[in-house]
């Protein structure tokens, strides 16, 4: 983050509001998270600035530069700002259960399966491939978490009611997974038609907890720069 700037892909609509990457905004949820201060600068990729293409030639945004060297792996500038801005200044975000993490892993890829496919015959297995792997991950939020069973009760135990994947609270589980499943629910709608199933209610109340947070809702492109960045990439059902 040089100068306490981080480059944002710019919107395609207009040249101006923050486009569609829920790279960007998975680093700038850990940042609003963390409570730092930072400025947005975006940037047209048509037109990339020559600082921007010297710092890191041949990639897109993001990326992170500090003390001269230039981070553009997400995972590892996950890791470095965990690492970084630490406690007691900083809140730690890392998430307490590892199931946290891979919870819902698997479910942008059959997403990016299903929407670019071409091929009537092949809808349906890619449809019901994404029905699967969001059961799993609302599977996951319906289970409570350790802290939410009382070993010494003896009423039958009951199903998790936490907000987020790890509990009550935003880690970096959700900052990598809510941008991507809100792509999921916005794009498979305006060109499938497909809703991610109301039955699937561990999914829905953690969708709906996302857009009460400000980290969240604040850093998120509007849903029309989101179908715009997919415009090129969701593919017509051939006749």
């Amino acid at each position: 983050i040089g100068s306490g700037q981080k480059h944002q892909i710019i919107s395609k609509h207009d040249g101006e509001s923050i486009g569609n990457c829920p790279f960007s905004q998975r680093l700038f949820m850990i940042l609003w998270l963390k409570g730092v201060v930072f400025n947005v600068t975006t940037v047209d990729l048509k037109r990339k600035p020559a600082d921007l293409h010297n710092l890191a030639p041949g990639t897109h945004p993001p990326f992170l530069t500090f003390n001269g060297e230039v981070k553009t792996d997400i995972n590892k500038i996950e890791e470095f700002l965990e690492d970084v801005l630490a406690p007691p200044k900083y809140p730690k975000l890392a998430a307490k259960q590892r199931e946290s993490n891979t919870a819902g892993n698997n479910i942008f890829a059959k997403f990016s399966a299903y929407i670019k496919n071409t091929k009537p015959e092949a809808n349906g297995v890619l449809e019901k491939g994404l029905l699967k792997a969001l059961k799993k991950l609302d599977d996951y939020l319906a289970g409570p978490l350790p802290e939410e069973i009382d070993a010494d009760s003896m009423e039958e135990e009951r199903g998790s009611t936490r907000r987020f994947l790890d509990g009550d609270d935003l880690t970096l589980a959700d900052c990598n997974l809510l941008p991507k499943l809100h792509i999921v629910k916005v794009v498979a709608k305006k060109y499938r038609n497909y809703e991610i199933p109301s039955e699937l209610g561990g999914v829905w109340r953690y969708l709906k907890n996302a857009y009460t947070r400000d980290e969240f809702t604040n850093t998120c492109a509007a849903d029309n720069e989101i179908e715009m960045a997919y415009l090129d990439v969701a593919k017509r059902l051939e006749k």
